[in-house]
């Protein structure tokens, strides 16, 4: 769960989970597989970029009982993924649309910031 003293803000939502960003501790909290997980801002992109990684193909085409799993540790924290096709393709739902959604605000504070307007 959460720190219920944190300040947080939804970044982005599924059925399956969200992504949460705290503004307290400078971090983004994932919610899946019924827990939460905290992690520092590179922390979260590079855990997207090792979830981007899995090749869903390659686990659904091999028969080996050892394909039908991939299994995860993110870096600096204490959480464990144990992960089925249909999770990691969640998961990729879940972090690519939170990925998009930083990357707008991002984009749109730095228009506000900057006064540009653009003419229609």
């Amino acid at each position: 769960m959460v720190c219920p003293l944190a300040q947080v803000e939804e970044v982005f939502k599924t059925t399956q989970g969200a992504v949460y960003q705290c503004s307290r501790k400078n971090c983004y909290w994932l919610e899946f597989q019924h827990s939460t997980t905290a992690f520092k801002i590179s922390d979260f992109f590079l855990f997207k970029k090792r979830i981007d990684a899995i090749d869903v193909a390659s686990m659904i085409g091999d028969a080996s009982r050892s394909a039908d799993f991939e299994i995860v540790m993110p870096f600096r924290t204490e959480r464990c993924f144990l992960l089925s096709v249909a999770d990691v393709l969640a998961l990729k739902e879940i972090l690519s649309g939170a990925k998009f959604a930083i990357e707008l605000n991002s984009e749109v504070k730095k228009i506000l910031r900057g006064g540009n307007v653009f003419a229609l």
